[in-house]
């Protein structure tokens, strides 16, 4: 049976919208699993993906206050069917990413970052699957803002797709 995902970074809510859009909470709903990179920025956000999410798994980012750091780690790891993520909210700069990330991350098949709010879908030479979702709220010159969504089948990542924001 397959599983399900959402791939969500640098909701920033209320400060960069002042609520998601319908079609991310669908997908929020819809989903098994939902990953979050951070930047919340509002305790409520949280409360909301927990309360509307079948499970969760986030990481604080570097706007979320304290309040938000005692309820969630600077990296989460997770197996999910036979694939063994890892979600970060900030991997450095672009250069470099994918030596720094197989270094940092060896026992990782997939890792789900955010912080640019630039979508980015690579494979390290180790053969970790890197995935930035962007923004949904803040498009940080990039033409829209997006998710991500993907299936876990067989243990492989499959269908990962970059999904526009309607605003």
């Amino acid at each position: 049976m397959a599983t399900s995902l959402v791939l969500i970074s640098d909701t920033h809510l209320p400060k960069r919208a002042k609520a998601l859009a319908p079609q991310v909470w669908d997908a929020i709903e819809a989903a098994d699993v939902v990953i979050h990179a951070g930047d919340w920025v509002d305790e409520a956000t949280l409360d909301e993906f927990e309360a509307r999410s079948k499970r969760l798994i986030a990481v604080y980012g570097n706007n979320d206050g304290d309040n938000l750091h005692v309820r969630l780690p600077e990296i989460a790891r997770a197996e999910l069917d036979g694939l063994r993520f890892a979600v970060i909210h900030e991997t450095g700069a672009a250069q470099g990413r994918e030596s720094r990330m197989d270094a940092a991350f060896p026992d990782t098949d997939v890792l789900v970052f955010g912080h640019s709010h630039i979508p980015w879908d690579t494979t390290t030479p180790g053969g970790i699957r890197l995935l930035n979702p962007g923004s949904p709220t803040d498009r940080r010159r990039q033409p829209v803002c997006t998710f991500m969504t993907a299936v876990i089948d067989d243990g492989q990542l499959r269908d990962v797709t970059l999904v526009p924001v309607d605003r």
